[in-house]
């Protein structure tokens, strides 16, 4: 029976994206505020439908773009000074989750060292780096949004699914250092893996597991004291991309 596609209802791709990054020492989300229907005026992640001719990573590209002025790169290709890491992060389907039509969404997670203020554009009239913590929190077992109020669409749920990617891949990746500049001490390492897992870790021993995991860090040769006190060694990524032994997340 040959195929007919008007035998099949019709339904929209979007991406929205999980953009992540580390301002002040605190793990801050990229929200934009809603300028169109549906949920007009609602804070919710980046996004937006994917056009004919292009591919998901170049959708979620575009849509970071139009709508932050940000541009994060995909891994495979160089990525200028910022060293930007964007995966796909997983796909929401539910029939009810967009009130228009059918939508489907292709999730996105984006990992950068610290970023600037963010500019609004597209469908968006103003965007902003927000804590995670005044973005999902806890209170009965049940997430909530804080100061923002309810966030559009599922982005709740795809916002506390990104965060968890972050939290579960630094355990055993080298993507903590996605979080930093080409250059970075050990210090401020330790910050990247205290904000994202929000938690205390121990300086010394801290800095014995990370130098002495093989390929995850590499001397650059320099110091630095931009950190205040005593010159610090600088570092960079070495070619690890699984840790072994893995730097476990304390129970808390």
């Amino acid at each position: 029976m040959p195929y007919d596609p008007s035998a099949f209802p019709p339904f929209a791709v979007t991406v929205d994206l999980v953009v992540l990054t580390v301002r002040r020492d605190a793990l801050c989300a990229l929200v934009v505020r809603r300028g169109e229907q549906p949920f007009q005026g609602r804070w919710a992640l980046p996004g937006g439908f994917v056009r004919a001719e292009e591919d998901l990573t170049a959708a979620a590209a575009r849509e970071l773009a139009e709508e932050t002025g940000l541009c994060v790169h995909d891994p495979r290709s160089p990525a200028p000074g910022s060293g930007a890491h964007l995966e796909q992060l997983a796909t929401y389907g539910d029939p009810k989750r967009d009130p228009r039509m059918r939508v489907v969404s292709v999730a996105h997670l984006a990992l950068a060292p610290d970023l600037p203020p963010p500019r609004a554009g597209g469908d968006a009239n103003q965007a902003r780096w927000s804590p995670v913590g005044s973005l999902l929190s806890q209170q009965g077992g049940a997430r909530h949004e804080d100061q923002y109020g309810q966030l559009a669409f599922d982005h709740t749920r795809i916002l506390a699914d990104g965060v968890e990617r972050a939290r579960s891949k630094i355990e055993y990746s080298s993507l903590a250092t996605a979080f930093c500049p080409p250059e970075f001490t050990v210090g401020e390492l330790r910050r990247v893996y205290e904000a994202v897992w929000g938690v205390a870790l121990d300086p010394r021993n801290f800095h014995r597991k990370v130098t002495g995991t093989p390929g995850f860090l590499v001397p650059t040769g320099g110091t630095t004291t931009r950190q205040g006190g005593r010159p610090a060694q600088l570092f960079r990524a070495g070619g690890a991309t699984l840790l072994n032994p893995p730097m476990l997340r304390p129970e808390v």
